[in-house]
């Protein structure tokens, strides 16, 4: 395969019911990293763009959205194309020339899904060498509806990222939970940890200048399994902004907001269940 990715099998595009490229294959593997704490990946391609969903059994769910303008070309012939891959088999793939980090070299990407039993074909190309990889795909479960919408938001914040990276480097990491307080009245926004070293606290004021937006109705404190939180650090570690949110029943929502290497704006959302177990103490 000599010729360049952009003439390469343009012969098969009547074939695909998607296709999309990109002139950097990391503005997508950062993103996909950051909720690869499962194998499967729920891929869902709309006109508006991709939607990853990784779940972990019915408490968690991580999705990252990239907007169908991100891509050099999105093609998508029908409403909605979706299907189920490895992810940890696609994240290989797409690094398979090593990820570089040296500036101004970058793995181009075409991806392209003729449709229902058939696989996901990359077609990578560095320094005009061209890899194909084909990645079986399955049917996609469909993703758990977490109910989550704003209207029942009780208690939201945006806060820098900086700062709750901050917190996270600060709390002790062994508790089991992370306790989640948002009030109307002091302490505002609390995190709380019970670890083997303690209890500890960290507290945000409202008018901090970490803070973004203050918007919270009542007083709620719910708590989380840290197991399940884990995860969403490799979104915080990415991003420049976080909205935390929760609901009536206490579902927490973090979208995080992360730019990629051309400045441009995605998102990655974590929804998480309450602890039960916390509350009948």
């Amino acid at each position: 395969l000599n010729m360049p990715l952009s003439t390469q099998s343009q012969t098969d595009d009547e074939f695909y019911v998607f296709v999309a490229t990109l002139d950097n294959a990391r503005n997508l593997s950062n993103l996909l990293k950051a909720i690869a704490f499962k194998d499967h990946a729920i891929f869902t391609a709309t006109p508006n763009g991709l939607k990853v969903t990784v779940e972990d059994s019915k408490c968690m769910q991580a999705n990252a959205f990239i907007q169908a303008d991100i891509f050099q070309e999105f093609t998508i012939k029908d409403d909605l194309v979706g299907f189920q891959v490895n992810l940890t088999v696609l994240l290989d793939c797409l690094n398979i020339f090593g990820g570089s980090t040296v500036p101004g070299v970058s793995t181009a990407l075409r991806m392209c899904y003729v449709g229902y039993g058939y696989p996901l074909t990359l077609f990578l190309e560095e320094g005009g060498v061209v890899t194909v990889c084909k990645i079986n795909t399955q049917e996609p479960e469909e993703p758990i509806d977490f109910e989550f919408c704003s209207s029942n938001v009780t208690n939201k914040v945006i806060l820098q990222s900086e700062s709750l990276k901050d917190a996270f480097s600060e709390l002790d990491m062994t508790s089991e939970v992370l306790q989640i307080t948002m009030s109307p009245a002091q302490p505002y926004f609390r995190l709380s940890t019970f670890g083997n070293s303690g209890n500890a606290h960290y507290d945000y004021p409202k008018d901090s200048d970490m803070m973004e937006l203050f918007q919270c109705t009542k007083t709620q404190t719910n708590r989380y399994k840290m197991s399940l939180l884990k995860p969403s650090t490799k979104a915080l570690a990415l991003s420049c902004k976080v909205s935390v949110r929760t609901d009536n029943r206490g579902f927490l929502s973090l979208q995080y907001l992360v730019r990629n290497d051309d400045g441009q704006i995605c998102f990655v959302e974590y929804y998480c269940c309450p602890d039960e177990e916390g509350e009948e103490e």
